[in-house]
């Protein structure tokens, strides 16, 4: 997939665009983008605008949206959908444009879009005024065909992001995983730490979550780690390690992952980590044999939940 975000490309080949800000990419986003990719068949190159998800101001808390995905996973799992172009600026360089300058100058002169994709929910132009209804209008206008579609639903409540992100915050990471369509995920650096789990042999990778992602429930998930090609199971713990360290509100939480089978340095390495189940809440103990001890409860445990079920990443 190539960017074109930076300068000032204008492709030449006629495009399917999918419009949305895919801050996600679940189940709902997928089907927008997926719809762009079949006009393949057209003769038509898939594109793809978004947003860069941290500047966007208009939803969330605080005038942020809590992001799901970090911006460079949330382009590799665009692009593993097949689009072959991806225009992704500042919400701030495109919020003021009234709705017909968006469709005339970024979808029909920019991106020579011949088919736009989105969802009937999509809003666009200053002030949101625009929505699905003048996009079709306008694409009249402009030479564009419309495809609006209705929202995916899953037990009759539609999969949306902020329906993710309670899941997630809540522990419940298999139903925010299935609705994601791809499990919730990192790609982060392993910092030092202090090294304790060695002495107990349960030596772990610590990665620190960025700001401004939304945060699992503190705890303890199954996971899975991807050291190179190769896949390893994982005990990973998410918070911030109540019972060794002093905790300290300004800290962001960490992901502390035991790899099962694993022997090796991966010390400034960039791992990706998948949660894959919540196993129990993360707690303070008295003492640190018994934060061993319940340790290795949780590895018989996660063991057990892995050969059980079929989690894959």
């Amino acid at each position: 997939m190539l960017e074109i975000t930076d300068g000032n490309s204008i492709l030449k080949e006629k495009t399917a665009c999918a419009l949305g800000i895919f801050d996600g990419v679940h189940l709902g986003h997928r089907l927008v983008i997926e719809t762009a990719v079949k006009q393949k068949n057209r003769g038509l190159k898939a594109a793809v605008f978004s947003f860069c998800t941290d500047t966007v101001t208009s939803k969330g808390e605080n005038g942020r949206l809590e992001r799901i995905l970090t911006e460079d996973e949330k382009h590799r799992r665009i692009a593993a959908l097949g689009a072959d172009y991806m225009y992704c600026p500042d919400f701030s360089a495109v919020k003021d444009m009234s709705a017909e300058d968006f469709v005339r100058s970024i979808l029909a002169e920019k991106l020579n879009c011949a088919v736009a994709v989105c969802g009937k929910d999509f809003r666009f132009g200053r002030g949101a005024k625009g929505n699905a209804d003048a996009l079709i209008r306008l694409g009249e206008r402009y030479g564009i065909e419309v495809i609006a579609l209705d929202k995916v639903s899953f037990e009759g409540e539609e999969v949306s992001s902020s329906r993710i992100r309670e899941l997630i915050k809540s522990g419940r990471i298999d139903e925010a995983n299935f609705l994601l369509g791809k499990p919730f995920s990192y790609r982060l650096t392993v910092e030092h730490g202090n090294e304790l789990g060695r002495t107990w042999d349960f030596p772990t990778i610590n990665q620190r979550l960025p700001e401004g992602i939304v945060a699992p429930q503190f705890g303890v998930y199954g996971s899975y780690v991807k050291v190179g090609d190769k896949l390893y199971r994982g005990l990973t713990n998410i918070g911030v390690k109540p019972t060794v360290e002093k905790v300290k509100k300004e800290i962001s939480p960490l992901a502390e992952t035991y790899i099962m089978d694993f022997d090796g340095d991966l010390y400034g390495q960039t791992v990706e980590l998948t949660l894959e189940f919540f196993v129990r809440p993360e707690r303070k103990f008295l003492s640190f044999e018994e934060l061993k001890n319940q340790i290795e409860r949780d590895k018989g445990t996660v063991i057990s939940m892995f050969e059980n079920k079929a989690f894959t990443p």
